[in-house]
């Protein structure tokens, strides 16, 4: 009986260095883009979330016949403060127009992820209220950001009848308010 040669079916150094060298590259490459991707992803549910408790109010207003407010809250489950960053309220406002002491809370969001910001313009410093029917007790703008970089901001801009999101109408890639660019992520 002849035994046939063997035949290596491993790879060589050469080839395993060949191998890793273009991974290396391949993700050098792919890692940026997949950072840009979850950034832009986190900036739209932060948006997404600011926008859903804005229509949820708005809803609850008219169907309670009763104002509904939010508010910034550093601590969830007990009063209005701190930052719109570290929080927000959705409550029944019975009393105090913009105060949720003593008043029924209906939904409760934790804070924005770190590295990311959620202000108002002036008009929304500490809370939004929805009067019974329906309307805003102001309007303004919200901003979304990541390390206060304008070019990827998401935002929300409330009229006195609805929010709506916050679009680039110039192309520039920079979101737009009823009177042009966001400005600033601090003080949009």
């Amino acid at each position: 009986m002849a035994y046939a040669p063997s035949t290596s079916r491993g790879f060589t150094l050469i080839e395993l260095m060949v191998t890793m060298s273009v991974l290396a590259i391949l993700l050098g490459v792919a890692m940026p883009a997949m950072q840009s991707f979850a950034i832009r992803n986190r900036l739209v549910a932060v948006n997404n979330d600011l926008m859903t408790a804005l229509n949820y109010a708005r809803s609850e207003a008219s169907k309670r016949g009763t104002p509904v407010s939010i508010c910034k809250s550093s601590s969830p489950w007990t009063s209005c403060g701190g930052s719109w960053s570290t929080g927000w309220l959705v409550f029944v406002d019975g009393g105090t127009i913009g105060s949720a002491t003593g008043d029924t809370i209906l939904r409760v969001h934790q804070g924005v992820p770190s590295g990311y910001s959620l202000n108002p313009t002036a008009n929304f410093t500490n809370y939004v209220s929805y009067k019974r029917d329906g309307s805003a007790n102001n309007i303004g703008t919200f901003v979304v950001c990541h390390d206060s970089d304008e070019a990827t901001a998401r935002g929300i801009t409330l009229t006195r009848l609805r929010p709506r999101l916050a679009r680039d109408t110039n192309g520039d890639g920079i979101p737009n308010t009823d009177t042009g660019n966001i400005t600033s992520c601090e003080a949009p």
